[in-house]
């Protein structure tokens, strides 16, 4: 199965699942690294059934979500339509992927992409491309796994990548031409337990933040 196949079977379960697999904590802490500001642009990347556009549509932020799966973005524009989510009229859907993000050059206040860098085939190209489409002064922000040896999860759920070393993270920033850039530890943790009930995930989450 490609990742895209897995991502568009468990879309209606995703809100779900990703509950445990990380807390509502990461996006905070992404946003506040971001420093957004109300009536500003971003872009959210592998945005799934809306977990970090959630949180920057109560900020006032208007949002473009990006998602491979059109089923992924089915059910956050459902879920939005459904309960009536305030600033749900400020957000845009497109499907792309990593590849060549469908947005022009220097689009974005800020472009943020949440545990989907590991899912991307050429990690250093996804963030070239997630720089590209930031404005001048504008802000990156990639919450992702630190390395690690959790082989199930490129089994079950269709990791590309076993975590990344902070240091590789560092050096993707710098030649996507980003300054003012930390990687530092989010203090939050990503989990998952096998389906054989035997394995456990725990995986500390680095928050990467970079200027254009």
């Amino acid at each position: 199965m490609s990742s895209l196949a897995y991502f568009n079977q468990v879309a209606t379960q995703w809100d779900e699942l990703r509950t445990q697999f990380f807390s509502d904590n990461v996006r905070e802490k992404a946003m506040d690294a971001a420093r957004v500001e109300s009536g500003n642009l971003a872009a959210d990347i592998g945005a799934g059934s809306g977990f970090i556009t959630e949180g920057l549509l109560a900020r006032g932020v208007r949002v473009i979500a990006i998602d491979q799966s059109q089923d992924m973005l089915d059910v956050m524009s459902s879920k939005f339509a459904v309960t009536k989510f305030a600033g749900a009229a400020n957000v845009e859907y497109r499907v792309g992927d990593a590849d060549a993000l469908p947005l022009g050059d220097e689009t974005c206040d800020y472009v943020f992409a949440n545990m989907y860098l590991h899912h991307t085939e050429i990690p250093a190209h996804a963030i070239s491309e997630m720089a590209r489409i930031l404005k001048r002064g504008g802000v990156l922000v990639i919450t992702d796994a630190d390395e690690h040896n959790f082989e199930f999860l490129r089994v079950e759920h269709h990791d590309r990548w076993l975590g990344f070393q902070r240091a590789e993270i560092q050096k993707w920033f710098a030649d996507a031409g980003l300054r003012e850039i930390e990687v530092r530890d989010a203090e939050e943790k990503c989990s998952s337990t096998a389906v054989n009930g035997n394995d456990r995930a725990n995986v500390n989450i680095f928050l990467a933040r970079g200027v254009k």
